[in-house]
């Protein structure tokens, strides 16, 4: 392959290129990307994996005796730009490939991973997995046969044919109305990653599924000094969408919030500490939602008995007026999976209903466990790691009371706006988060900005002692990963306007 080619494949103009995961035969075998679907019968023909390879594969797999056996391939490349002090300082361009193999017998897991394609790195993978069953004769694989699988995210133009002349007005528009905000900003830091992660899913069942996966994302961090005081913000936005997305209406908003959550801040007050009704603004704040419940809601930490929701499927957790769910089908949205990685279509799944708990998200292995369908919830960081039960896009949909009302019911209290980080304990669901920055509520009105805050509770109360929820549903899609048996995935969240119970504030003076 001649470096032109090359360079066609990781983006034109990148100014560094690692290929750090590429071993034995994978960099020989670089061609440019095939985006046709079924050009070469799978897009992975193109590597030399053909349907006899792959069925080649999960026969070795089941070799041993295993009851199950599946293989994940993955092409990934990943292009970033980055901008400081009204330089682009920063370029690369990642290329990731390999296959996961992963065989079941009974609740026992194995796993192996390869990062090169060729026929005897696949059948040493699958041998490998296939050492969790040893009963020394298995059965066969059925024939493979393509699934149709529905698209939520079509890019007409892959990240992979756009160059970088394209991104760098991009990152230096938003620079500049970054910095025209306001005289007291004196750094600004811009960069502009793009994904295309094809994958495809083969298992002993029969089942062949593909999905092209595109990523784009922007963010924004701003540095500001007043008096001798420093303060720093951020804002990013994301999508599984192509070059479109970066508009002139998203490219202005997400500079103006980076700054203003800023500068905001140096008229911000110390939080009262205590206990207070908080009322949650939609949209960003869901990741409370995501964090403190929705791990619990993942079907693995119930099946194992370690989550507080163990025993309450069908039980009131909640007020009538919530509805909660996570969904792989939100259009072009940061967490959405045309499939999810165990080749399941993606779905929306009612967790909660009209506050009872309705279903837990679940994979393969523990819908065999508690003998239902699999929700579509299996995700995977990379190939080389095993799907586990994860979320997508958690939200509570609209509720029946106005964002207005429920500001004006609060005499006394704190209206969160944008949270940077929290831990969660998974079983109990308690958890601890820092607020950036928020509001007071003061006689009904929104009131002096406060900072530096910690709102500290337990999720599984916090559900149960909602007391309003507002019309007003909005959907985050910056840049959330979210993290659990070390691995990340993308996900997205969403929340209207929320009114809680009390939850305790900590602050400086704590």
């Amino acid at each position: 392959m001649n470096r032109r080619d090359f360079l066609r494949v990781v983006g034109s103009g990148a100014a560094v290129v690692s290929v750090p995961a590429l071993m034995s035969g994978c960099a020989q075998k670089m061609v440019k990307p095939d985006h046709k679907a079924g050009a070469h019968g799978t897009y992975f023909d193109q590597f030399g994996v053909d349907t006899g390879l792959i069925r080649r594969t999960l026969e070795k797999g089941l070799s041993r005796g295993g009851d199950f056996a599946d293989v994940y391939l993955q092409h990934r490349i990943e292009h970033w730009v980055g901008m400081e002090d009204n330089e682009v300082n920063r370029a690369y361009s990642t290329i990731d490939l390999g296959a996961g193999i992963r065989v079941l017998k009974g609740d026992a897991t194995g796993f192996a991973y390869c990062e090169d394609l060729t026929e005897e790195a696949l059948l040493a993978a699958a041998g490998t997995a296939a050492a969790v069953a040893d009963s020394g004769s298995g059965g066969s694989p059925r024939p493979l046969a393509a699934a149709k699988v529905e698209n939520h995210y079509k890019v007409e133009v892959p990240w992979t044919d756009v160059g970088i002349d394209k991104k760098l007005p991009i990152i230096q528009r938003t620079n500049g109305q970054a910095r025209g905000r306001d005289k007291r900003i004196i750094k600004v830091t811009i960069y502009l990653s793009d994904t295309t992660s094809r994958i495809l899913v083969a298992n002993s069942d029969g089942l062949l599924a593909e999905d092209d996966r595109p990523m784009a994302l922007l963010v924004a961090s701003c540095v500001a000094q007043d008096q001798g005081k420093i303060e720093v913000g951020y804002q990013t936005a994301s999508s599984r969408d192509g070059l479109g997305f970066f508009s002139t209406q998203l490219v202005d908003r997400v500079a103006r919030e980076a700054a203003d959550y800023t500068t905001m801040l140096f008229d911000a007050v110390e939080a009262p500490v205590g206990e207070l009704p908080v009322v949650l603004a939609p949209g960003v704040t869901g990741i409370l939602l995501h964090e403190a419940m929705g791990h619990g809601f993942e079907a693995d930490f119930n099946r194992k008995g370690i989550s507080i929701y163990a025993d309450r499927i069908g039980k009131k957790i909640a007020p009538d007026f919530v509805t909660i769910y996570d969904d792989g089908t939100n259009e072009r949205m940061r967490g959405s999976i045309n499939i999810d990685d165990e080749g399941t279509p993606g779905q929306r799944t009612a967790l909660v209903e009209k506050g009872v708990l309705r279903s837990y998200m679940h994979d393969r292995i523990s819908a065999e466990h508690y003998k239902l369908k699999s929700t579509g919830s299996g995700r995977r960081q990379s190939f080389r790691y095993p799907p586990v039960p994860r979320m997508r896009n958690t939200y509570m949909v609209n509720g029946p009371h106005k964002p207005e009302e429920i500001i004006k019911s609060v005499k006394k209290g704190l209206y969160a706006e944008v949270f940077s980080n929290g831990q969660v304990q998974i079983g109990a669901g308690d958890f601890t988060f820092f607020l950036k920055h928020g509001r007071m509520i003061e006689d009904g009105k929104l009131t002096s900005v406060v900072k530096d805050a910690n709102l500290i509770g337990s999720g599984p109360k916090v559900l149960e002692a909602v007391t309003m929820v507002g019309d007003d549903m909005e959907m985050f899609s910056g840049g959330g990963m979210c993290g659990k048996d070390g691995q990340r995935v993308p996900v997205g969240f969403g929340l209207p306007t929320v009114k809680c119970g009390a939850i305790s504030i900590g602050g400086r003076q704590s």
